[in-house]
């Protein structure tokens, strides 16, 4: 495994008790353990999330065009893709952000080839604004972007330690899975990541790995290949 496609929610930056903002400690432990990856010569491409700022399913977007909801959750991961990279360049990591909405003063344009590039010569790229397109979400992004870099595995960060087959928050006795597969996702419903993204990552036979990205040293152990949480394939 020697790339990689990490998928981190903006509420992996929040304040836990208001999933609200950005938790300075929070964030420098999360670039801290992607810069330790990335010294032992992992190429890792990152999409963000943008809910710690705004979800097109909050109260505050209800009466909104579903399009205009879905920018301004764009909007908000530029944000979080900005301040990763801040926390990461104090790292004396190589960063390039790369948006797919053009905002030149603050991210590159998302170009497929550049973004390998910067890979290749060992710079950490994090992609900004989903697919810049309404009515997909940032986990679509993150499979299609995974794809398009040619990434041997995605990561897909959460608050869980894997893939239940109940709500584990809300039944203790949920059953967590080592291993499963695409259409056991689909069929059994289970919410790990939206139809379309699931659809994008089987059909392009990428492997996702979900597991509890709040726990200390765990993105690390991830993007370094350990057998942690759910391995979908």
């Amino acid at each position: 495994m020697s790339r990689v496609l990490l998928k981190l929610s903006g509420e992996s930056f929040a304040n836990p008790e208001t999933n609200f903002g950005i938790q300075p400690d929070i964030i420098e432990r999360i670039a801290s353990e992607i810069t330790h990856a990335n010294k032992e010569g992992i190429q890792i491409g990152v999409v963000v999330g943008g809910g710690n700022f705004f979800r097109g399913v909050q109260e505050s977007a209800q009466n909104m065009a579903q399009a205009n909801a879905d920018y301004m959750g764009m909007l908000a991961t530029v944000i979080n893709a900005v301040a990763l990279k801040d926390a990461l360049d104090k790292n004396g990591t190589q960063t390039r952000v790369q948006s797919a909405i053009t905002m030149t003063a603050v991210a590159e344009p998302y170009i497929r080839l550049r973004a390998i590039r910067h890979l290749e010569k060992g710079r950490v790229v994090i992609f900004a604004a989903g697919t810049g397109n309404p009515y997909f979400t940032t986990d679509t992004a993150a499979s299609l972007r995974a794809a398009e870099i040619d990434a041997n595995l995605m990561l897909k960060s959460t608050r869980v330690d894997g893939v239940y087959d109940k709500d584990p928050e809300k039944d203790k006795s949920a059953s967590k899975y080592e291993e499963i597969s695409y259409k056991e996702v689909v069929s059994s419903k289970l919410k790990v990541m939206d139809l379309t993204a699931i659809t994008l990552c089987e059909e392009n036979e990428m492997p996702i790995r979900v597991f509890n990205g709040t726990k200390k040293e765990n993105i690390y152990s991830a993007l370094i290949g350990e057998k942690i949480g759910t391995l979908i394939k």
